[in-house]
């Protein structure tokens, strides 16, 4: 990944939480945080992941708000990020957080076993 679009991705990021945080009005949409913006090499494509607070469903409706918006989104980023072309979203959950998570409960699990099961 370029310089560049690092550069863009971070922009993207800022903007993203900001418009999906203030300007959204869908009530699918719950509590989402932008963790991630990937923006490809050629500045077409951005893959915007993201964490919902709540369960599955809540997480499900918030993709749906998101997908139905994001020609509104899109339109929002191109006022405010300058580029000839605005990159096409991709909104994805982030999961390295709840992998994260994962690990740590296993470790957690491991260290409270008691010390004669493990030979």
């Amino acid at each position: 990944m370029s310089h560049r679009s690092n550069r863009v991705g971070e922009q993207m990021k800022k903007e993203l939480s900001d418009i999906i945080g203030r300007k959204i009005k869908d009530p699918r949409i719950g509590f989402v945080t932008v963790t991630d913006v990937e923006v490809s090499g050629d500045l077409q494509q951005a893959k915007v992941f993201i964490t919902v607070l709540g369960d599955e469903e809540q997480r499900e409706n918030t993709l749906k708000g998101l997908a139905k918006a994001k020609g509104f989104i899109r339109s929002e980023i191109g006022q405010r990020v300058r580029l000839r072309k605005t990159p096409e979203l991709i909104f994805e959950f982030d999961e390295s957080i709840n992998y994260g998570n994962r690990i740590e409960s296993l470790l957690k699990k491991i260290q409270d076993e008691p010390e004669e099961k493990q030979d």
